[in-house]
């Protein structure tokens, strides 16, 4: 069984900075792709950043150059790292993965989702 955990967000003024974190954990043979996405209230889910495990990345516009994806193979964790915050950034935060587990093929894992709020 694969379980993604996210941890890190939180309330900050517009301008400040959060770091979220993804762990995965359980029956893990290897991990290609991770992500984060983003949904705000009455709004689609949308992806902020990929990054694939030999490091590429991609990022939206409304975010190229305030944050930045990164990863630990060893651990299985994905950060954001989020600078210069904006109100519009407001939403739940969710980190995507696909793992191959030991007893099953490659598979898309959600995280639970964690909440980020920036004040004006």
């Amino acid at each position: 069984q694969v379980q993604l955990v996210e941890s890190g967000g939180g309330l900050v003024q517009a301008g400040g900075s959060l770091r979220v974190s993804c762990a995965a954990s359980g029956d893990i043979l290897s991990t290609n792709v991770m992500a984060w996405y983003r949904q705000a209230p009455g709004k689609q889910r949308e992806l902020v950043a990929g990054i694939t495990n030999s490091g590429s990345t991609n990022y939206s516009d409304s975010v190229k150059g305030r944050f930045t994806i990164s990863r630990d193979n060893l651990k299985n964790t994905v950060y954001l790292q989020m600078n210069s915050l904006e109100p519009e950034d407001t939403a739940v935060y969710y980190c995507k993965a696909e793992i191959r587990g030991v007893f099953s093929g490659w598979r898309n894992y959600w995280g639970q989702g964690t909440q980020v709020t920036v004040s004006s």
